[in-house]
């Protein structure tokens, strides 16, 4: 008896308790529902924002030819690859110390932290350690550098031009990510500014490397300046960026594979039929999650999905996103706000893309997911990516190995007739610089202020809309222009790592 009125009383004490715990738990259950509500409701298929321009397109452009000059790369003007050092290059008699450099962020600004390190080791004497890519916190890919870039190529490349190893000699072996990442240590060094010049490194990291024999530098993300710089340390950079570093033979032949799919002769029926081998445009739909919240505008999703973006920013960044103390209007007037997939989808056919365009699409997960995509997909039935053009079986080894499928479609986009990027970003910039170096290939850059005024004029019929969207990119197709002081090498490599070279009249 006295037991069970013992559990009676435990019980009544357990209910008071909740009852005097319901004030303070059901704020918190509030929250928690509207956030489990946000997560589903985020996906939801936004309304079209520009149904008018989109009703006026889809009645017109079945009409409409495809411009002469649409494919047609723009004028080199005579600017060739020019990267040679000016004079024979040489090792250092004795190497200074060991150099490492942990590298963040996805593939690309890993790519551009390479090609600074190898400068960084060229300024200091140093021996540069085969560099560490640190785990993505975005997509938990844990691929190294030799599982992306081929080391036998990268070595070679750079042999002439600094010294390199793989690993730690003995008595090194004690400097690892974990033990620098496990407490102070006097090896590292954490506070290398944006943009640092060589004096600084030579100040303030060369007696380190000489008292110590080794200097681990992280983070290492935008560390070297572009401006004041030795010509033959540009022309370095240059030439690890744009030729020692190679992809491996799994993704350059998977690359390939995939080219070789979208260019195969097809039968197109224009006036009459004839056999050609069919052009591409490479897609760069920049429009996953991170970036959408990371932005801070509005996409249209409704309240559901400020919420949800809203709780990703706080999560990720704890509010450190300085876009999220303007109003969406703002952000859109400045031109910060990528383009959706349906103002891309209406853009590319103002310049003049028609249904039967072959799209590639090269992006990550897309934000909003096929609801997202119903209205691009209308446009440009053609479109693929490498998930509906390669094969289970050829896409097993990339498997849960973002970086590896990044660079798959870096390759393709890189040998693409034309490439497109919805909103700037280091896959956008390197491609830009990647291609007007090689072959100077069309490359469409969007004028995201002019775009946003066009898009917000509500009274802009479909020729209008369509004459000043081409207008506006005449000059943005991908022509050489010298890089301006504190621009990206690697996005304007001329006239650093380019040469224009005057052709006698004929």
């Amino acid at each position: 008896m006295a037991r069970r009125n013992g559990t009676t009383g435990c019980i009544s004490l357990w209910s008071a308790a909740l009852v005097l715990a319901l004030p303070l738990l059901l704020p918190n259950l509030f929250s928690a529902a509207i956030w489990r509500s946000s997560l589903f409701s985020e996906w939801e298929a936004p309304k079209a924002r520009h149904a008018v321009l989109l009703n006026s397109l889809l009645t017109t452009r079945f009409n409409e030819r495809e411009p002469e000059n649409l494919w047609e790369p723009p004028d080199s003007e005579g600017w060739e690859p020019c990267t040679q050092p000016l004079s024979e290059p040489f090792l250092p008699v004795e190497s200074n110390g060991y150099l490492q450099v942990f590298l963040e962020g996805g593939l690309n600004q890993q790519r551009m932290g390479i090609c600074d390190a190898v400068a960084v080791a060229k300024i200091l004497n140093a021996t540069l350690v085969l560099p560490h890519f640190d785990v993505n916190p975005v997509w938990q890919d844990m691929s190294s550098f030799a599982d992306i870039f081929d080391v036998v190529h990268f070595l070679q490349s750079v042999s002439h031009d600094v010294l390199m190893i793989t690993e730690l000699p003995h008595g090194f072996e004690w400097a690892t990510r974990e033990y620098y990442a496990t407490g102070i240590r006097a090896t590292r060094i954490k506070n290398a500014p944006v943009q640092a010049s060589p004096e600084w490194y030579i100040e303030n990291v060369l007696p380190i490397m000489k008292s110590y024999g080794i200097v681990a530098i992280a983070p290492f993300s935008h560390r070297l300046a572009f401006n004041h710089l030795p010509t033959e340390i540009q022309r370095l950079r240059c030439r690890v960026n744009f030729e020692a570093l190679k992809f491996v033979p799994a993704i350059r032949q998977l690359g390939d594979t995939l080219i070789q799919r979208l260019q195969e002769t097809s039968q197109l029926q224009d006036d009459k039929y004839a056999l050609e081998t069919a052009k591409y445009l490479t897609l760069h739909l920049r429009f996953d999650k991170d970036m959408a919240a990371h932005s801070a505008c509005d996409f249209g999703g409704g309240k559901a999905e400020r919420l949800a973006l809203a709780k990703y920013r706080s999560v990720v960044w704890q509010g450190r996103v300085s876009n999220a103390q303007l109003s969406s209007l703002k952000l859109r007037e400045l031109g910060k706000c990528p383009l959706t997939p349906e103002e891309v989808g209406i853009m590319l056919a103002a310049l003049g893309f028609g249904p039967h365009t072959r799209v590639y699409l090269a992006s990550y997960t897309v934000y909003g997911g096929s609801a997202r995509m119903e209205l691009l997909h209308d446009l440009f039935p053609h479109m693929v990516d490498k998930h509906s053009l390669a094969t289970a079986d050829e896409l097993r080894p990339f498997e849960g190995k973002a970086s590896l499928l990044a660079a798959v479609d870096y390759h393709v986009s890189l040998h693409s007739n034309i490439f497109f990027s919805a909103s700037r970003g280091n896959m956008h910039n390197n491609l830009a610089g990647h291609r007007a170096y090689l072959n100077v290939k069309k490359t469409i850059k969007p004028d995201m202020i002019l775009l946003s005024n066009l898009f917000s004029n509500k009274s802009l019929d479909w020729p209008e809309f369509r004459n000043q969207t081409i207008e506006g990119h005449i000059n943005r197709l991908g022509q050489i222009r010298p890089r301006q002081p504190g621009q990206s090498i690697y996005t304007y490599p001329a006239p650093d790592c380019m040469c224009k070279h005057s052709h006698p009249e004929v």
